[in-house]
């Protein structure tokens, strides 16, 4: 039985235990922080889509070694940046012996903007995002985890295995490499 709302670690716990309905619920709570934390990562909404579906099959076969005194959503965000990372190798080695290009990104648009401001916003978003999708992991995770995640310092490091100061130190890199690869009046519009 499901209390009313229960922690993500009694549900892990529930889940651990072979019980789907917890999972689902599961799931349904960190599927869209997921999604957008690897589209970000991985610069392509399709990518970001199947491993955030590897991930959860991976955290659905792991939940027997999950520590329920540990905070599920680190556990699960390092899972799925794994994840994305394998899936990242496995297109390069592809892109290597069979060629192929850059996908377009999906944005998300206001739809009551202009179109024309709508057609900028799309074109910042998706620039800001391949800009964010080329930087070296090293600095690519400690940046998504904090800035556009909003976890701490102490939190990405954790689910990183680096210290915080490592974290503060990439994350200090990593905006300095997005700002000189990115044009400010591309991102600010007219």
């Amino acid at each position: 039985m499901i209390a009313s709302d229960p922690s993500d670690e009694a549900l892990a716990a529930l889940a651990g235990g072979g019980d789907e309905r917890a999972f689902s619920q599961l799931v349904a709570r960190h599927k869209e922080g997921l999604y957008r934390l690897l589209r970000r990562y991985t610069g392509d909404s399709d990518e970001a889509y199947e491993a955030v579906h590897e991930a959860f099959i991976a955290a659905w076969t792991a939940l027997g070694r999950y520590d329920t005194a540990r905070s599920f959503g680190p556990w699960l965000r390092t899972i799925a940046i794994n994840k994305a990372r394998d899936r990242g190798r496995r297109m390069a080695v592809r892109r290597f012996f069979f060629g192929g290009g850059e996908d377009d990104l999906a944005s998300a648009i206001d739809p009551g903007q202009a179109a024309d401001d709508a057609l900028q916003q799309r074109q910042a978003m998706s620039l800001l995002d391949q800009t964010v999708a080329r930087l070296p992991d090293a600095l690519k995770a400690p940046l998504l985890l904090t800035a556009f995640e909003g976890l701490s310092h102490h939190e990405a490091a954790a689910i990183l295995g680096i210290s915080a100061k490592s974290i503060e130190t990439r994350v200090y890199r990593a905006r300095k490499a997005l700002a000189a690869s990115l044009d400010p009046t591309v991102l600010r519009g007219p």
